[in-house]
């Protein structure tokens, strides 16, 4: 595809990136839930196209997919950045997931606090301290992130089936045992 350079280049990179799953547009202090390949990467939005986010300390601008790298660091950079650089190409939603469960902060607080943070290098958990523990801490004062939960309950059901298979296996063979015995 040609590229109109009679568009300004920042309409031309939004054009490029991948939309958000709906035609909502976000507000100051919603939570943005970005699909990366094998995991969600959650920033908080607080306006003029722009996100606060985890990212790796060695993470370069526009990182896209690439910030999968923030999975395995011990460490990150609180950042500020146009929605269109954190996504990339990958689709977005907003999504205020704990509203049902916990009251949302003041959004000027959310806001506040969310801004006093930017260029802070805070210690980073896959399980205790990720991005979503972040957004969710800022909007609620709870920090939560489902996506843990959900891979640790998952976790512990293919464990649990594990665990059933060998039972099942162990007692099939005693019962064989204990039909030889027999004869």
């Amino acid at each position: 595809m040609p590229v109109n350079l009679f568009v300004p280049e920042e309409k031309r990179i939004k054009a490029s990136m991948a939309p958000t799953f709906y035609d909502e547009k976000p507000k100051p202090g919603d939570m943005i839930e970005i699909f990366r390949p094998g995991y969600k990467h959650w920033a908080l939005y607080i306006g003029d196209d722009r996100v606060i986010h985890l990212a790796p300390t060695s993470e370069v601008p526009n990182a896209g997919y690439y910030s999968l790298g923030s999975v395995t660091c011990d460490r990150t950079k609180v950042k500020i950045e146009k929605i269109w650089d954190v996504a990339g190409t990958d689709e977005w939603r907003v999504n205020n997931h704990l509203d049902d469960k916990y009251k949302v902060r003041p959004i000027q607080e959310i806001l506040r606090d969310a801004k006093g943070y930017v260029g802070t290098i805070l210690p980073y958990c896959l399980f205790s301290q990720n991005c979503e523990h972040f957004v969710t801490e800022l909007r609620y004062g709870k920090a939560e992130s489902r996506q843990v939960q959900q891979a640790v309950g998952f976790g512990a059901v293919g464990l649990g089936v594990f665990a059933g298979v060998v039972a099942a296996v162990l007692f099939l063979r005693g019962s064989k045992k204990n039909k030889n015995d027999e004869y």
